[in-house]
C-alpha cells in the first residue's frame, strides 16, 4: 500500500503497473480540497496529454500504481 499525503499530491509522478495504450507515466495536474478532504483529482498521461478524473485513493493500490516514474 502506497502511503500518500494528499497535500503533496499536486505535481506528483505515478507509474501505471498495467499500461493501457502505452500510457505508463502520469502526473497529478489538479487537486481540489473541501474541508481538508480531496474532492477532485485529475491525472494526465505524459505521452498523450490525455487527462482523466481519478479517485485519489486508487493511488494507494500498489497493484495498479507505483509512486514516481519507474
Amino acid at each position: 500500500m502506497n502511503k500518500i499525503n494528499p497535500k503533496k499530491l499536486l505535481n506528483s509522478k505515478w507509474t501505471a503497473v498495467n499500461p493501457v495504450q502505452k500510457e505508463k507515466h502520469f502526473l497529478i495536474t489538479e487537486i481540489e480540497f473541501e474541508e481538508n478532504e480531496v474532492t477532485h483529482c485529475l491525472i494526465e498521461a505524459i505521452i498523450t496529454k490525455r487527462t482523466q478524473s481519478l479517485d485519489w485513493e486508487e493511488l494507494k493500490n500498489q497493484e495498479r500504481w507505483l509512486s514516481g516514474w519507474k
